[in-house]
C-alpha cells in the first residue's frame, strides 16, 4: 500500500509531513488498498459462464462480457480524441462471449462473434475493476479537528501569485482538496477582485441571491445571516437538489467586535460517528430528509425544496462525499416511518453532539484582505455574533468545474 501511495501522492506526502501521525479516522484515504500489478507473465485467466475471470498477481478480477464488449477502445468502438464512446450499447447481445481469448505482451486480446477483435491493458482493466474501486476512495482528504489543523502549517496563497501563477493555484487547490478549506490572502477589498479571485478557480453558481452578493446585517433577505446573530455550525443551500459546492466569503469591512467565523470538519465528525456506532451512520445515510427555503418578502418571493439524507455515500465503497447539516432548514420530518422516526433522532443527536465538540471547532478571524473557499459538501460553517458595520461578500462556485480543474493539474478529485 505504501508503495501506491508514494507512487500516487508523492506530492501531498511531501507537503503534508504530519500525515505520517495521524489515525485511520484522521486521513481518509488510508483504507486504500491496491489491486496488484498485471504481467503478462503473472495473468492466468478462465472463462466462466457469466464473466472472464483474470488472476492479477493474486487479485482475481470478475470481468463481465457485456462490460468488456462495452469498454472496447479500438477505433470502431472509442473515439480516442474525444474520450467518447462510438459503440452502440444497446446492440450488444446480452449472451455475448468471446470466441478467442489470450493474454499478449502485457494485454488482454479477445475476439469475438464475427471477427472483431478488442485488445485492453492488463494495468487497465486492474485499475477499472470492480475488485480495486471498491476498495480504493474517490477523493483522499485530511479529516481534521482544530488542533490537527492548526498543527498543519497550511499556508495561504497571495493574491498577487495566486493569479499569475499555475503552481501556485496547484498547491491552493491540493490544500482545498485534502482539508475542504483554502485561503487566499491580499485580496483587494472590492467585490470586482472577489470574483476575479473565485473565477481562478471555478465558474460562480449564480442562484437565488443573484451571481455575486454583497450584504450587511440589515435583513434584506429572509435569512438569518443578514443578522448580527450567532449562527451555529450548518452547509449551505441544503434546500437545493444539489447543494453549492464551494462557499466563497470575503469581509470588505468590519467596524465593531466580535464576527469570527467558526469552521468544522464535518467528514471528521461523521467518521467518528461510524467508527462509534456504525448503525447509525448507516441510518443517517440511508433516510432522506427535507430541508426547505421559503422567503416572502416586498422583493423577494422563493419556496425551494431539497431532499436527501444527512449523510450521503458512494455505494460501492461507503465513502462519504455530502454532508447536508442545517437545523434551521430542516423541513418537517414526514418521509420516516413511526418505527425509525425515534432512532433517526438518537442518531442524529449524536452527530450534532460530535460536530459541536469544541475540541472540533476552528475559528478564523475574516479580516479585509483574506478570502475563504469552502467545501460545502463537507466543511460546516458559523459564526460569532457580532456588533458594528459588517460588510461581506462571495457567492458560490460549480463543484463539478473546481474538481475539474484540479484534475487538469493530475490532482485526485
Amino acid at each position: 500500500m505504501l508503495g501506491l501511495l508514494n507512487t500516487t501522492l508523492r506530492p501531498v506526502l511531501r507537503r503534508t509531513q504530519l500525515l505520517s501521525a495521524l489515525t485511520d479516522a484522521q486521513i481518509s484515504w488510508a483504507r486504500m488498498v491496491p489491486v496488484r500489478a498485471c504481467s503478462a507473465t503473472s495473468a492466468t485467466f478462465r472463462l466462466l459462464h457469466d464473466c472472464l475471470e483474470l488472476n492479477c498477481g493474486g487479485t482475481l478480477l470478475h470481468l463481465n462480457y457485456v462490460w468488456l464488449r462495452d469498454h472496447c477502445r479500438s477505433a470502431s468502438s472509442f473515439n480516442s480524441s474525444t474520450n467518447q464512446r462510438n459503440h452502440d450499447t444497446g446492440s450488444i447481445a446480452l449472451d455475448i462471449r468471446p470466441d478467442r481469448t489470450t493474454v499478449e505482451n502485457g494485454d488482454l486480446v479477445l475476439t469475438w462473434p464475427g471477427g472483431h477483435v478488442s485488445k485492453y491493458s492488463l494495468s487497465w482493466l486492474a485499475e477499472n475493476s470492480y475488485e480495486r474501486n471498491k476498495r480504493g476512495i474517490i477523493q483522499p482528504r485530511v479529516l481534521w479537528n482544530s488542533d490537527i489543523y492548526e498543527n498543519a502549517n497550511i499556508p495561504s496563497a497571495k493574491w498577487s501569485k495566486f493569479m499569475s501563477c499555475d503552481d501556485e493555484l496547484r498547491r491552493f487547490l491540493q490544500n482545498y482538496l485534502l482539508y475542504g478549506i483554502a485561503f487566499v490572502d491580499d485580496v483587494p477589498t472590492t467585490v470586482e477582485a472577489t470574483e476575479a479571485v473565485t473565477q481562478r478557480v471555478s465558474l460562480i453558481r449564480e442562484t437565488t441571491y443573484g451571481r455575486m452578493w454583497c450584504f450587511t446585517s440589515d435583513f434584506s433577505r429572509g435569512d438569518t445571516a443578514y443578522s448580527q446573530l450567532a449562527l451555529d455550525r450548518h452547509t449551505d443551500t441544503s434546500y437545493f437538489q444539489e447543494p453549492c459546492g464551494i462557499q466563497v466569503f470575503h469581509c470588505l469591512k468590519h467596524e465593531g467586535t466580535g464576527g469570527r467565523t467558526l469552521l468544522v470538519d464535518g467528514f471528521y465528525a461523521a467518521e467518528k460517528l461510524r467508527q462509534r456506532s456504525p448503525e447509525n451512520f448507516e441510518l443517517l445515510s440511508r433516510v432522506p430528509i427535507s430541508h426547505e427555503y421559503i422567503e416572502n418578502t416586498d422583493s423577494h418571493r422563493n419556496h425551494m425544496t431539497g431532499i436527501g439524507p444527512v449523510l450521503s455515500v458512494y455505494p460501492w465503497n461507503n465513502e462519504l462525499y455530502l454532508m447536508r447539516y442545517n437545523n434551521y432548514d430542516r423541513s418537517v420530518i414526514n418521509t420516516i416511518s413511526h418505527d425509525t422516526v425515534q432512532r433517526w433522532y438518537g442518531a442524529h443527536r449524536e452527530l450534532t453532539t460530535e460536530l459541536r465538540r469544541p475540541e472540533n471547532e476552528l475559528w478564523v478571524k475574516l479580516n479585509p484582505g483574506k478570502v475563504i473557499f469552502i467545501d460545502n459538501w463537507r466543511v460546516l460553517h458559523g459564526r460569532e455574533s457580532f456588533t458594528g458595520l459588517r460588510q461581506l461578500c462571495g457567492c458560490y462556485l460549480t463543484r463539478d468545474d473546481v474538481l475539474s480543474t484540479a484534475r487538469c493539474f493530475s490532482l485526485q478529485a
